[in-house]
C-alpha cells in the first residue's frame, strides 16, 4: 500500500512563502507521477501542479510563476515551493500519486491547510 503524508501547511499573510512536503512510502516513488490539488470551503478540488517519472511539470494557469513543483527521488519526496501567496489560494492541499508515471489519482494524501490572510 502506497501512503502520501504531506506536511508545511500554516498560516501566512498575503505576498508570503510556503513549502509544501508530500513524503510517499514503497519501493517505486521514483516511476510515479506526483501531484498537488487543492480544495477551498464549497468548492471543488482543483488540479495545482503536477510532475511526471521524467520531471516534466504543469501548472494551473492560476499559479504559474508563483508555485513550483519538483521531486527528489532519493528521499520520496515531492515538494511546492509556492511564492507571492494570495488569500484565494488558501484551501486544503492534497498530494496525489499516479502510478503509471504520468496521470494523477492512484493515491492520496490526507491534505494540509494553507491559509493565507490579507
Amino acid at each position: 500500500q502506497v501512503q502520501l503524508v504531506e506536511s508545511g501547511g500554516g498560516l501566512v499573510q498575503a505576498g508570503g512563502s510556503l513549502k509544501l512536503s508530500c513524503v510517499v512510502s514503497g519501493r517505486s516513488f521514483r516511476n510515479y507521477a506526483m501531484g498537488w490539488f487543492r480544495q477551498a470551503p464549497g468548492q471543488d478540488r482543483e488540479f495545482v501542479a503536477r510532475i511526471t517519472w521524467s520531471g516534466d511539470t504543469n501548472y494551473v494557469d492560476s499559479v504559474k510563476g508563483r508555485f513550483t513543483i519538483s521531486r527528489v527521488n532519493a528521499k520520496n519526496t515531492v515538494y511546492l515551493q509556492m511564492n507571492s501567496l494570495k488569500p484565494e489560494d488558501t484551501a486544503v492541499y492534497y498530494c496525489a500519486a499516479g502510478l503509471d508515471g504520468t496521470s494523477l489519482g492512484n493515491y492520496w494524501g490526507q491534505g494540509t491547510q494553507v491559509t493565507v490572510s490579507s
